[in-house]
């Protein structure tokens, strides 16, 4: 983007008066102030011009001193300023004053600081590339920390409960079995068909 030459406005307001108002001076008051130390200072249409292009042009030294804000263009619209203030300065019976005289000044200021800052900027930047190039040659990027994780600790084998001193329930049911054995029915004797109780055979096989 192209800036605007801020120093063009205090001269446009000179032209306007000179053209469109040709009876006002700009030697005549416009404000009288009185200071602490008693004097009266009296503000005329001259020193505002002269105060107003004097804060501009930091604002355009302000705006130069930005990295990438000031192009070609810029530079040439300032020289333009400066050029048509002095060759006003000096066709023009009207502006051939020490007001006008200084406003041309700060426009060349404006267009001299802006030269210089960039050629600066340019010279910064020349140096600055191979140093930058030798510093990363000289030292390499350190190589990362190779860190060893610790083995972690085994876990502890789970330990098994010691023998028991004292018999199990189950042990001493099976000793008990063992030594007792299950009793056994006894099946009752069934008598002979041919022998009644009493030990006596049928009296049929007495008489045979």
């Amino acid at each position: 983007m192209v800036g605007f030459p801020l120093l063009l406005i205090p001269l446009a307001v000179y032209n306007i008066i000179v053209f469109l108002m040709p009876g006002l001076s700009f030697a005549d008051p416009i404000v009288k102030l009185a200071l602490m130390s008693g004097a009266e200072w009296t503000v005329t249409l001259n020193d505002i011009l002269l105060a107003s292009g004097v804060l501009l042009l930091l604002l355009e030294i302000i705006k130069g001193a930005r990295p990438g804000s000031k192009y070609l263009m810029d530079h040439l619209l300032s020289l333009i300023v400066f050029g048509a203030a002095a060759a006003q300065f000096l066709l023009l019976p009207k502006f051939g004053t020490s007001t006008y005289c200084l406003l041309a000044m700060l426009a060349l200021v404006d267009f001299l600081s802006g030269i210089a800052l960039r050629a600066r900027r340019g010279t910064v930047v020349a140096k600055a590339a191979p140093v930058s190039g030798r510093a990363r040659k000289a030292n390499p990027p350190a190589a990362e920390p190779h860190t060893e994780l610790a083995p972690a600790p085994a876990a502890p084998a789970p330990s098994r409960p010691a023998p028991s001193s004292v018999p199990s329930v189950a042990s001493v049911a099976e000793s008990v079995l063992l030594d007792h054995p299950e009793p056994t029915l006894a099946q009752p004797a069934v008598p002979s068909p041919g022998l009644q109780p009493g030990g006596h055979p049928p009296q049929d096989s007495q008489q045979r």
